[in-house]
């Protein structure tokens, strides 16, 4: 275990067996699907325009209104894969092992965008013009990673993000009311859960590797969380309302998210930290508190405004 730092070249280098051991891992339980099969096309039906047939409607749908609002940001947010991908291709790499994974993580990653596309499209849960056009705007700002060349950074984010992803689309699911997007969702979430399986084992083994540099990377990315979907047009808006209906709020973020992961890591036992690595840990024990109050608060925000809603009901 080295106390000096390490270059990214050499923190890729030497991750680069634990990548070859954990893409085998993968490979080995990653379960096959089609995304077809979790459509139910007999719903569907021609929309207005060329081929003539009838115009969305709102009324075309049952699914709660924030359920659309939560797939719509579900899915813009993986319509932005062409983006991640020449991200993290740039930043690992397209050879050995890295390579390998960033092209499987990728086609992994695909077809849920399609996926979900195509249920909400054959059921018309969304105004498909609209989306097209949210689409557009989206992706044409792209995604940038904000740590840059720092391997660890992006490692420690993508561990809490894949895991985040993971809970949105399953609660998401289950808002709908709809047993068919409840499934799919469910399928979704399973494919992320590999994900961040994957990448919270390169940080946990970057932990015995270059403890310090580590913990940095996790305190930075804790601090300052953003979903990838950030830069979606109305993405703060579209986030109140779906943390007032319990898909994705601070607490399940410090929760379900942050604390399991930190566990995982066991970061408040970590040996061998200079004096940086030591007050990334103060850091992060800080942030932890931070979010319960953040999440308190929310909670208590969030009872008094459903109770302001019964009254008036």
């Amino acid at each position: 275990m080295s106390t000096a730092p390490l270059s990214q070249t050499a923190l890729l280098l030497e991750l680069e067996a634990v990548v070859e051991k954990n893409l085998d891992r993968h490979l080995s339980i990653a379960k096959e699907w089609f995304p077809h099969e979790y459509v139910p096309w007999s719903e569907g039906r021609t929309f207005d325009g060329p081929l003539g047939g009838e115009p969305w409607s709102e009324s075309d749908s049952t699914i709660p209104d924030v359920a659309r609002t939560a797939l719509i940001v579900n899915l813009l947010t993986e319509d932005n894969l062409p983006s991640y991908h020449h991200e993290i291709a740039t930043l690992f790499g397209r050879d050995g092992a890295w390579g390998t994974w960033v092209h499987r993580w990728t086609a992994e990653e695909g077809r849920h965008g399609t996926a979900i596309r195509d249920y909400l499209t054959v059921t018309r849960a969304v105004d498909p013009v609209a989306l097209e056009r949210a689409r557009m705007t989206h992706m044409s700002a792209g995604y940038e990673n904000v740590h840059g060349d720092e391997v660890l950074h992006s490692l420690a984010y993508v561990s809490f993000q894949e895991l985040a992803t993971r809970i949105s689309h399953r609660n998401t699911g289950r808002v709908t009311g709809d047993p068919a997007c409840e499934a799919l969702l469910a399928r979704v979430a399973a494919d992320e859960n590999l994900h961040m399986v994957f990448y919270r084992n390169l940080l946990g083994a970057a932990f015995e590797l270059a403890p310090s540099q580590a913990m940095r990377a996790v305190a930075d990315v804790v601090a300052d969380f953003q979903m990838p979907g950030v830069g979606i047009e109305g993405f703060a808006r579209k986030s109140v309302a779906i943390a007032l209906a319990g898909i994705y709020d601070l607490r399940q973020h410090r929760d379900d998210v942050v604390q399991p992961v930190l566990r995982q890591w066991d970061v408040f036992n970590v040996t061998g930290l200079d004096a940086d690595g030591e007050a990334a840990r103060d850091q992060i024990a800080g942030h932890l508190d931070d979010l319960e109050r953040a999440a308190s608060r929310f909670e208590e925000k969030r009872a008094a405004r459903e109770a302001r809603l019964a009254t008036r009901a």
